[in-house]
Parts: C-alpha cells; sequence; structure tokens
C-alpha cells in the first residue's frame, strides 16, 4: 500500500529526511515512533501531497505521489488527520461533514446517509447537532478523523491524534483505529504514546534525524533489544537443582535470584522456553510460575532510535 524509497528532504541547511525508506502493506495498522522533529510530520505531509520532496519515491497503491498525474489519483484514496486539527466553531458536527462532504460532490441523501454512519461509527451520534466549538478536544479528534474517511479512503495517515487527550478519549480514539484497521483500512499512526502503539499496531517504523532505523513487526522490534528476552521463575517450593539444569541451557545469558524465584536473560524461541519448562518440571523441580517478558519498551526503543542496534532496518 505504501512504499518510501530514499526519500530526502532539506528546509535550508536542516535535513529533515536523510534517504528515509518504509514499506506499509495493505491492510496495516502501522506506527510510526520518533521523537519531535525526527521527520515523522514531514514524512506524512510529502505523502498526502502537502509537502514536496527534494527527492526519492512515494509510492501509495502503485501510484507515484511526487509525480503529478500520480498524486491526482491519490484524491479518493488517502485521509489526513494533522497534528493540529483545524474545525469551523459554527457549524454543527452534522453541518461539519456535510460541508466536507460537498467537496467531494456528495450531496443530498447520499450525503445525510454518510453523515449518519460516520457519526455513528466515532461514537457522535448525540453530538450531531451540536456546535463543533462546543465539542471536547477529544471529541473534536474523532470528528476529525471522521472527516477524513469522507471520502471512504484506503489509507488513513494521522499525526499525534492522541496528543492532549485523557485516558478515556485515548481509549475510545484507539477502539475506533482497531475498528477502520478490521474494515481493511490501511492505518499509519504517529505516536509517542509507546505502550498504545505496542497493543494496537501490527507493525511500526522508528525514525530518528530523518533516517529509518527501523520498520517491521512489533514481535521483530522487541526482539532487538540488546539484553534479549526476559524469563521470570517463581517455585513453590524448594527449587532443588533448577539453577544448575539452567545453566546447562545454551541460550540462557544470566541468571539472577528475585523474590520466589529467578530472572533469566535469554535469546531463545518459544521452542527452546517450552522445552526448559519441561526439563525443570521433569526433575520436579517445583515451578509456580514462567513467564516471558520483554525489557521496558521505551528502552528497547530509545536503543534503536540512538543507535545501540545496529542496521535494525536492515534486519528486520
Amino acid at each position: 500500500m505504501l512504499e518510501i524509497t530514499n526519500l530526502n528532504k532539506s528546509f535550508g541547511k536542516f535535513k529533515a529526511l536523510n534517504g528515509l525508506s518504509l514499506s506499509v502493506n495493505d491492510g496495516e495498522l502501522f506506527g510510526f515512533v520518533g521523537a519531535n522533529g525526527a521527520g515523522k510530520t514531514t514524512t506524512m505531509k510529502i505523502c498526502v501531497g502537502l509537502e514536496t520532496a527534494d527527492n526519492g519515491s512515494v509510492k501509495i497503491d502503485g501510484n507515484e505521489v511526487l509525480d503529478r498525474k500520480g498524486s491526482s489519483l491519490l484524491r479518493g484514496k488517502v485521509g489526513y488527520v494533522p497534528d493540529f486539527f483545524g474545525v469551523y466553531a459554527d457549524l454543527t458536527a452534522s453541518e461539519y461533514l456535510h460541508f466536507f462532504a460537498g467537496a467531494y460532490n456528495i450531496w443530498g441523501k447520499a450525503a445525510d446517509s454518510l453523515t449518519d454512519n460516520l457519526l455513528e461509527l466515532v461514537n457522535l451520534s448525540d453530538k450531531a447537532d451540536t456546535q463543533v466549538d462546543s465539542l471536547s478536544r477529544g471529541m473534536k479528534q474523532k470528528l476529525c478523523v471522521a472527516r477524513a474517511l469522507v471520502q471512504n479512503p484506503k489509507i488513513l495517515f494521522l499525526d499525534e491524534p492522541a496528543s492532549g487527550l485523557d485516558p478515556k478519549a485515548r481509549h475510545e480514539l484507539k477502539e475506533i483505529l482497531k475498528n477502520l484497521s478490521s474494515m481493511g483500512k490501511t492505518i499509519i499512526i504517529s505516536s509517542h504514546i509507546l505502550p498504545e502503539l505496542i497493543e494496537m499496531c501490527t507493525s511500526i517504523g522508528i525514525i530518528s534525524h530523518g533516517e529509518m532505523k527501523f520498520n517491521g513487526s512489533i514481535e521483530d522490534a522487541l526482539s532487538l533489544s540488546s539484553g534479549g528476552e526476559c524469563i521470570e521463575i517463581t517455585f513453590s517450593g524448594d527449587p532443588g537443582p533448577a539453577l544448575s539444569l539452567i545453566r546447562e541451557c545454551p541460550f540462557i545469558k544470566s541468571a539472577e535470584p528475585i523474590s520466589s524465584g529467578l530472572r533469566l536473560t535469554a535469546s531463545g524461541n518459544d521452542a527452546d522456553y517450552t522445552a526448559l519448562l519441561k526439563k525443570l518440571v521433569t526433575n520436579d523441580v517445583p515451578v509456580a510460575t514462567f513467564s516471558k517478558k520483554h525489557e521496558n519498551v521505551e528502552d528497547i526503543f530509545l536503543n534503536i532510535m540512538e543507535g545501540g542496534i545496529q542496521n535494525a532496518a536492515d534486519n528486520a
């Protein structure tokens, strides 16, 4: 659905994008991660035709965005919710969506039906006759998502849509995006709220200083941590030979005691961990819990962004 190759963009002496490449498959919910100024917004604006690139290639649904002919085909395929959204305060929520429906030559009963369906989709049906200026920030953000869906786009770009929202509004927005993804929409979402991206997205891209540091699945990103995976084992009684049995496993890097058990740093796979658990139980070790955990999500992402993991994008 989205294929970016060697994209470059400078603002004067500032290099906003430096040979950026990434790909997003059809139907994915893609999380775009990076610090402020990393290049997320610039990339999105180029993708939706609001910014020009110095050079490179951006293809959406097989059409070259940077080519005038190709970009003209995007009008009905791309939806965009910017980080600072604009609303018309004197309109009601329904009038607001009718206005944008008209921009796509949708009028009359068709516009009425579309507006009703979109308001229902974003859980704002009871606010149809409420002036936009009276809506909360979270409601305005959901209304802007509805606006971006007026032309039924194939791909939706959302730049920091959860910024400034309270936990309830963030949860509602997350559920809306997951629902849209289940409907087959391809969604690109930038955010700094990493745990929510991990829960919601199917894949992520990590950008730093205009360069792509990682592009792949959530599982692949988490597995790239420098310390490996963490296995925590607790025991209901005397662990007996547990430590010596664990140390026989080549994929175990280290073991340290914790309350009622051990914390292991490991580089194995699910089959290795299953075999380890079976080995402990077979040797009458009283295992109470056996769980696989990842180190702090923020630490993993910061390590990738700061170059602690080399060639992450190539290894994905």
